[in-house]
């Protein structure tokens, strides 16, 4: 069963409220990477909301340069933004957040309770349900256009840390998600929400918004041989985490900011 865009136009026609996003989709049976192809688009003059989805990546990214395998069966989507407002090079994070959340939001909206591990995986029963690639253009500090990718583990094989949706449907006594075109609506509704939420709420809102779905919040961490407790995130994307100072005679600040990608918080059950 090959992939079919009307039917993607279509459920996304029956459910959009508004039109944030200009959504123009193309679709590929397989690409090096969706971010790639969709930024050789933008270079030929794509507008905010072009759409890259694929069947297969050959050479699909994550984060910090890792290989993002990209089987047959998985959701593999590109949405390009560009900014009207300015936003900070060192804000990017927040697009990662954004999109996070508007996903895990519009997922839980099908009875399918998604969680966000930071800074940048949706998780669901405590494994790892899909990843957020954002990728940007700066000039003079400023964000000037950017480029988020998401994939998402449909019925493609994952390994132990993974779950796929089609296996978790299988459990329960409802099928929200009925075919790959309507996950790809959810994920494309969802990237639009975040941004909105983002643009025209501002980062306070959407930060709240997003920790209220983050699985780690509570999370104890060692840092340098010191224990301490996730308590939120930073505008910037910063893990907060409140070290425990007793058992110390070194004057230290009680809460300190890791950068994504300095600490790995791994995977664990989740109690739902």
């Amino acid at each position: 069963m090959g992939f079919n865009l009307q039917k993607l136009e279509a459920a996304l026609k029956a459910v959009r409220k508004d039109t944030y996003l200009p959504f123009s989709l193309h679709f590929f049976e397989s690409v090096s990477s969706t971010n790639q192809t969709l930024w050789e688009l933008v270079n030929q003059g794509a507008i905010s909301g072009t759409a890259v989805i694929a069947t297969v990546q050959s050479a699909g990214r994550g984060q910090w340069g890792r290989e993002w395998i990209s089987p047959v069966g998985g959701l593999y989507v590109s949405v390009a933004i560009s900014f009207d407002q300015k936003i900070e090079a060192t804000d990017s994070y927040q697009l990662t957040f954004a999109t996070a959340w508007g996903i895990a939001s519009q997922l839980r909206q099908h009875g399918i309770n998604v969680g966000i591990k930071w800074p940048n995986d949706l998780v669901l029963n405590g494994r790892k349900l899909g990843g957020i690639l954002t990728e940007t253009k700066v000039n003079k500090g400023q964000i000037t256009q950017a480029v988020i990718g998401v994939g998402i583990n449909w019925t493609n094989p994952v390994p132990e840390t993974g779950i796929n949706l089609e296996s978790w449907q299988a459990l329960q006594d409802f099928r929200p998600i009925s075919c790959l075109e309507m996950l790809t609506s959810t994920v494309l509704l969802g990237i639009e929400s975040g941004m909105e939420c983002l643009f025209q709420e501002g980062i306070s809102i959407l930060l709240s918004r997003y920790l209220d779905l983050l699985t780690n919040m509570g999370d104890r961490v060692y840092v340098n041989n010191l224990s301490g407790t996730v308590v939120g995130v930073t505008p910037q994307g910063n893990l907060r985490v409140d070290l425990e100072t007793h058992d110390t005679k070194e004057l230290i600040t009680p809460e300190i900011y890791i950068q994504p990608g300095t600490i790995s918080l791994g995977y664990h059950k989740s109690s739902v």
